[in-house]
């Protein structure tokens, strides 16, 4: 495919992601907090569990949840699941425009493993099928009927699963796979469990039924755990931007801090949802702190050692750049991914190599997140002759 009809689709691919992710987020946030701030003392219609008075654009509406379902079903049902479905669909494109079609660049490291891309293809289809297995297995045996132990055992899954991709895939591979993941395990939450479960209730109603109350309390249990990994999933969907989050060597640890902090802080925000006291709920915002302190402490970049060797001179550097950088980093780039640099950083003279050193230290020689995938093999002695020319021009 033409580079810019690529560039293109990814952006349309993203915007569109973007649109319904942010579409089904509201939604989750939404009734998350409607069934906190329910009144139910206020009980209008039978079978009511509770009602919420709200205001909205100049606007007053009254919502009732009902404990199980209503007596009759109403003419008009309003669903919320196409955010969620879209999202996935479009979370799946971009992984195809961006990782599969630029497996070599984006997904492949081969210092970490020498894959080919139909090979990296396959373990990341494979691995987003089995997590949700496992994690639907856990949830419908004995684990799942007790929250903490669930809780703590999607956790575990999340962070073996993030081990795993470190061993498979290049860094910045691995991360958008636990992101693709967990986003994963959202939507089928949806697609499979939380609207089949509602399809059987409202069957039984057709049928003349009581429905089950226990399709609502395992559809429940589903939303509750999307609503929790939401602010973690968003995260490491911006990752990519962020080299050192995944270039750290214990990237594994990173993902725990960011499920930590997200998901107390969205537990936080529940709770005064719920208008609960502060004194059940105050410990998560300071725990979320300490998590993200910690975070900012492990990534801080740590002070490489770049040897004292001999003065490395601009034509050495020069070398070195056009040999591992010069694909990319050229105004008319030969790396079949882009048609423009990347970020707009040209590296064809001294003069602009002097002028992105920083960047050149940081992302090369520093967190060795470039070249992409290390696919031209630029070497520790290499590196380590950047850092001195750069250090040189200081």
């Amino acid at each position: 495919m033409d580079v810019f009809a690529a560039e293109w689709l990814n952006l349309l691919i993203r915007w569109a992601h973007m649109i319904v992710a942010i579409g089904w987020i509201g939604t989750s946030f939404y009734f998350m907090g409607l069934d906190y701030s329910l009144n139910k003392l206020e009980r209008t219609n039978p079978g009511v569990l509770g009602t919420a008075w709200q205001v909205h654009g100049g606007g007053f509406y009254h919502v009732e949840k009902y404990t199980v379902a209503p007596a009759t079903l109403p003419d008009v049902l309003h669903w919320f699941k196409w955010e969620a479905y879209l999202t996935w669909v479009t979370g799946f494109g971009l992984l195809i425009v961006q990782y599969y079609f630029h497996a070599e660049a984006f997904l492949i490291d081969h210092a970490v493993m020498p894959l080919t891309p139909l090979q990296a293809i396959g373990i990341s289809v494979a691995s987003l099928a089995g997590g949700w297995l496992i994690y639907d297995g856990l949830c419908r045996t004995k684990v799942g009927e007790n929250v903490t132990l669930l809780a703590l055992s999607v956790f575990a899954l999340i962070l073996i699963a993030t081990v795993l991709y470190t061993k498979v895939f290049s860094g910045r591979g691995a991360f958008i796979h636990v992101g693709a993941l967990v986003g994963t395990i959202m939507a089928v939450n949806v697609f499979g469990v939380i609207v089949p479960n509602q399809k059987k209730m409202i069957a039984q109603m057709i049928a003349g039924l009581t429905p089950e109350a226990r399709f609502g309390e395992i559809g429940k249990q589903r939303s509750t755990h999307n609503n929790y990994l939401t602010l973690p999933v968003l995260l490491m969907m911006v990752s990519q931007h962020y080299p050192f989050l995944f270039t750290h060597p214990q990237s594994w640890l990173i993902v725990a801090l960011i499920i930590v902090i997200g998901a107390l802080v969205r537990h936080a925000l529940n709770r005064v949802e719920a208008a609960d006291d502060w004194d059940s709920y105050g410990w998560t915002l300071p725990i979320a702190a300490m998590a993200l302190i910690t975070a900012m402490f492990v990534t801080a970049p740590a002070t490489r050692a770049v040897s004292t060797g001999p003065a490395v001179t601009d034509i050495e550097a020069q070398t070195i750049i056009g040999k591992h950088c010069l694909g990319c980093h050229a105004r008319n780039p030969s790396h079949p991914a882009f048609k423009e640099p990347p970020k707009n950083v040209v590296l064809e003279d001294i003069r602009e190599m002097r002028r992105f050193g920083q960047q050149i230290y940081i992302q090369a020689v520093q967190n060795r997140a470039m070249p992409l995938g290390n696919q031209t093999g630029m070497t520790e002695d290499e590196r380590d002759a950047l850092g001195r020319w750069v250090n040189g021009r200081k």
